[in-house]
């Protein structure tokens, strides 16, 4: 399959059937600890990357060919190898296959473009919102996502807030913790407090594997 990819399991979401909405690696952050990997194409452009009506023919064809597996669905979810907010058709993407299957969708994302209105308002009919936030200063957001030129941290910090504000799905916040560069005492009682304003149902803090962070990586932040 072109875009579908899964069922994964995973504590976090159960059993969940992944939709790619970009090509391999694009994203507006190239984080050191993606287990894809380092980011292809590092963009902020916003654009139709791939076609809704393939993306959910694939789906529908998925579906009815695999019916056990996807009667033991708990979510569907839009995310895959890039930022699935850089593409334009996120929110019909949301609509349409709702459409199709009952199956709860889940949208997980980098939280960079939460900041602008028409993203917040594209993600109102998920039904849950997987975003995260791993740095609350501006030198560690730096350092270990790695943003294209133009995405500012505290405008990240203000979209999740909005997040919280407009969106009445879940939101279950992510936090990746990296050894050396986000994990100070002092960083984590700053992100504490923010995590008090954007008020998360859930919060999932996590280590990065060691093996995903390479020398290579930490080097090209300092």
């Amino acid at each position: 399959m072109k875009y579908i990819y899964g069922p994964v399991s995973s504590r976090r979401l159960g059993s969940s059937l992944g939709i790619n909405l970009t090509p391999p690696k694009v994203c507006n952050f190239d984080c050191i600890y993606c287990q894809l990997g380092k980011t292809n194409e590092l963009t902020l452009e916003r654009k139709g990357y791939v076609k809704a009506a393939d993306v959910l023919m694939e789906l529908k064809d998925c579906l009815q060919h695999n019916t056990q597996e996807a009667n033991r669905l708990n979510y569907i979810t839009l995310s895959g190898c890039g930022e699935p907010t850089l593409n334009t058709g996120i929110g019909e993407f949301i609509t349409e296959v709702k459409k199709i299957t009952a199956v709860p969708v889940a949208v997980i994302t980098n939280s960079s473009l939460l900041n602008q209105k028409e993203v917040l308002q594209a993600l109102i009919g998920a039904d849950l919102i997987v975003p995260s936030l791993d740095a609350v200063s501006p030198e560690i957001f730096q350092r270990i996502n790695r943003p294209v030129p133009g995405v500012q941290m505290d405008e990240v910090i203000a979209g999740l807030v909005s997040l919280r504000k407009e969106f009445r799905g879940k939101i279950w916040l992510e936090v990746m913790v990296v050894r050396g560069v986000n994990d100070d005492l002092e960083h984590i009682r700053k992100l504490k407090d923010i995590v008090e304003k954007i008020n998360p149902d859930k919060i999932a803090a996590q280590r990065a594997a060691t093996s995903l962070v390479s020398a290579a990586s930490l080097s090209r932040t300092s």
